[in-house]
């Protein structure tokens, strides 16, 4: 299994590692927005952003919330349309495993 990525973080300054635990928990709670919806727009950003990393834990995430691949696509055409194409480029070799299994 991979390391976290804010472990080097959480060694160096726990306590903004909590905080933003405590976030994470406010921001992505359901509301007049579905969890799986909020994911699936942090994905995009992530895609329009380079973050690799960050596309894949939050496809899954929005996948365990219910989220389904077409919504996955779809929200990554947001992200190409506003960022460009290299949103896909990185979405594709986040998501590579992902649709592979299918």
């Amino acid at each position: 299994m991979n390391e976290h990525p804010l472990a080097t973080m959480q060694k160096l300054d726990p306590e903004i590692v909590d905080h933003l635990r405590t976030t994470d928990q406010l921001i992505y709670a359901d509301g007049a927005l579905p969890k799986k919806f909020k994911l699936l727009m942090a994905m995009a950003f992530d895609a329009a952003h380079g973050a690799e990393g960050g596309v894949r834990a939050l496809a899954n995430a929005a996948l365990r919330e219910g989220a389904t691949k077409e919504q996955i696509a779809e929200a990554l055409r947001v992200a190409y349309y506003l960022a460009g194409v290299g949103a896909l480029y990185i979405a594709s070799r986040a998501l590579k495993e992902l649709v592979e299994e299918t």
